[in-house]
């Protein structure tokens, strides 16, 4: 079995939705807007991203784990876009059905952050 990396993500409820109906294998496609998928490289990071942007902004933020090849990973800079915590990846949305083919094991919610 190849090794692997835990990555995170903050999702909203719509994309929960679309996660949740794959079986919690892959991820939905970007929308035309959204040419880029982040995947974030610490649990810290996507829950500041879900609890303080998605929960104002929809109501609800979860942030959900996943693992991915590692060999497959190190296509992919890492990229900082501000803190020493804040790292992502960035997949181009066209490489995305990809990136699903090399997820191992099942998206899972870890966190869960509601409006009051």
């Amino acid at each position: 079995m190849p090794e692997t990396t835990f990555l995170y993500r903050p999702v909203n409820q719509a994309e929960l939705d679309l996660i949740a109906a794959s079986g919690y294998h892959d991820f939905p496609p970007r929308l035309p807007e959204q040419p880029i998928f982040y995947p974030v490289l610490n649990e810290e990071y996507a829950i500041q991203i879900s609890r303080d942007w998605n929960v104002p902004y929809y109501g609800v933020g979860y942030v959900v784990r996943f693992a991915v090849d590692n060999e497959y990973l190190a296509q992919f800079a890492i990229q900082n876009v501000g803190d020493a915590q804040h790292n992502e990846l960035w997949v181009p949305a066209e490489q995305l059905a990809e990136f699903n083919h090399h997820i191992r094991g099942l998206i899972e919610v870890t966190a869960t952050f509601r409006r009051p």
